[in-house]
């Protein structure tokens, strides 16, 4: 019986990790207005190791369309325009030799909607992850049904546990991407 609590509170863990990923994703989504989680995936090349952008530089929003990034140390700035151009972010930098403006354009109705469609897609991903989670805690349960471990009743128990979990799960999937297509909708 314990062994059935487990297989669930793992099902849990996993799916509180693909929302995770699903908020990293749609995070790097451009939603026209400047956010400093566009730059996430961002890695500068900072003395031979690939660094995440937010380790070697300072990043702030100074206006509504404008990040401003500061380096730490000025001789790492053309490594740090290297590496943004090579995230393909579709925004160019702007080095001035002190810090690297990335102006965000401000997005057309028909971007917006092809966006709208991506922040779709990467729920979806995130719905495709919870429900393989879901797949596998069933499993594991049948696994321990079929080995006598625990009873009908319990098997039918912890069965509806893992669907509430999984609902529970692709609830906030459902949220979070509400919330996103919301942000680039309406710009």
């Amino acid at each position: 019986m314990e062994d059935a609590k487990t297989i669930i509170n793992e099902a849990k863990t996993k799916m509180q990790k693909a929302h995770e990923a699903l908020d990293r994703d749609l995070g790097g989504i451009r939603a026209g207005r400047a956010n400093a989680s566009l730059l996430n995936r961002v890695m500068v090349d900072y003395y031979g190791a690939q660094t995440p952008l937010n380790q070697v530089a300072s990043i702030s929003i100074p206006e509504a369309r404008v990040i401003l990034i500061t380096p730490f140390d000025k001789s790492a700035l053309e490594n740090i325009e290297k590496g943004i151009y090579e995230a393909d972010l579709g925004i160019s930098p702007t080095n001035d030799g002190n810090a690297i403006r990335l102006a965000v354009p401000a997005l057309t109705e028909e971007r917006r909607q092809e966006i709208a469609k991506q922040v779709k897609a990467t729920g979806e991903q995130g719905k495709v992850a919870i429900r393989n989670v879901r797949r596998e805690a069933m499993d594991a349960l049948k696994k321990s049904h079929k080995a006598d471990e625990i009873t009908d009743d319990e098997f039918h128990k912890f069965e509806e546990q893992a669907q509430k979990v999984t609902d529970d799960a692709i609830k906030v999937v459902d949220q979070k991407v509400a919330e996103k297509e919301k942000e680039v909708v309406s710009g």
